[in-house]
């Protein structure tokens, strides 16, 4: 069965101590606002930082380093479509699957988050 996908988010990842000052630099320097995400308190949203993406900094007990998501109407489908193109699984996280892709680099497979319109209009199709 079919499913879709699309890159939806890019996360600047940094160390928790660390976060505040690095959402007031990143918002300065990309010149839009940063925003706390309620509900989340480890994300700090910079709107309007990438067309039709999500750029947020998130606090985390790690070193600092950026990564992406992919949001998908199937989260199942995508994890072992990932897996079969050479992504290791690493962990899983509520409804989300941490993956490491060939090279080094981490991804989060998560659910459909975007606004319908935008998800229809840039996701890809998988079969």
């Amino acid at each position: 069965m079919a499913h879709r996908s699309r890159l939806s988010t890019i996360l600047i990842d940094t160390p928790g101590g660390d976060a505040p000052a690095a959402a007031t630099f990143w918002s300065a320097a990309l010149g839009v606002p940063a925003r706390a995400v309620p509900g989340e308190a480890q994300f700090t949203s910079l709107p309007g930082a990438l067309p039709d993406l999500t750029l947020a900094v998130q606090a985390v007990d790690d070193a600092a380093r950026f990564h992406i998501d992919i949001e998908t109407d199937d989260v199942e489908a995508e994890t072992e479509r990932l897996i079969a193109l050479g992504a290791v699984p690493v962990g899983q996280w509520l409804d989300c699957h941490t993956l490491r892709a060939p090279g080094g680099h981490l991804l989060c497979v998560i659910p459909r988050h975007s606004e319908p319109e935008v998800f229809e209009r840039l996701a890809q199709v998988w079969e």
